[in-house]
């Protein structure tokens, strides 16, 4: 039985799938929102917006954001962040500037987030 999955985007996060092998076919996994690829890992990094042009609803200018680790996303001049949907998504690099805070600064805005 197929198991039906909306889909909805703000900004361009591709879907990832892999074929492997089932009892009787060849099935397609997509990856479901909050898990992880094998490409990503879990550290994240602060940074601020610094233009938000064609993605105002998603990207708030001078407000910052997590950035998790996408090194295909990398390769393309992309960065993975969580914008204000609360969801990660595909930005062009440009966008942001990465930031270094002190230590106590950086765990608090994790844990708010």
């Amino acid at each position: 039985m197929a198991q039906s999955v909306l889909l909805k985007y703000t900004g361009t996060k591709p879907l990832v799938s892999d074929a492997e092998n089932s009892k009787s076919n060849t099935c397609l996994k997509i990856e479901i929102m909050g898990k992880t690829h094998a490409n990503r890992s879990s550290v994240k990094q602060l940074a601020v917006c610094i233009d938000n042009r064609g993605y105002a609803t998603s990207l708030e200018r001078r407000k910052i954001y997590i950035v998790l680790r996408d090194s295909d996303a990398e390769k393309h001049d992309l960065l993975r962040i969580i914008d204000e949907s609360g969801d990660d998504y595909l930005y062009p690099k440009k966008f942001v500037r990465a930031i270094a805070l002190p230590q106590a600064v950086r765990k608090a805005i994790l844990a708010a987030a």
